[in-house]
């Protein structure tokens, strides 16, 4: 069972192109996002499509990986775990963030 802790799996579309990020030690970072549907029937029979948004990072490997092949509208599926961090703006305003950071990537379709 304790692979099953904090272990997260979506599929859905890139909602921009990757930012890539490289760092002074050289690894690499990839930020997008994805976004997943979920359709349901109303109360009146009509059908609604409810979408949500997801924020993902990936390193390394994984980060090129994306940096190459991936953009805006591609559909894949990612596993990975959930992270929550928080920052302070230059306005002192406090701010949370969760992300997925992405240990497994798989693209549907063809670039």
């Amino acid at each position: 069972m304790s692979t099953l802790r904090n272990k997260v799996q979506l599929i859905g579309n890139l909602g921009n192109n990757p930012e890539i990020i490289t760092l002074e030690s050289g690894k690499k970072l990839a930020k997008f996002s994805i976004a997943t549907n979920e359709s349901y029937k109303n109360s009146q029979g009509e059908r609604i499509t409810d979408t949500q948004w997801h924020n993902v990072i990936a390193w390394n490997k994984t980060a090129e990986i994306i940096e190459k092949y991936l953009e805006k509208g591609n559909e894949v599926a990612i596993e990975g775990k959930l992270t929550s961090r928080s920052y302070e703006t230059k306005e002192g305003e406090k701010r949370y963030v969760t992300e997925v950071v992405c240990n497994e990537l798989l693209m549907f379709g063809g670039k």
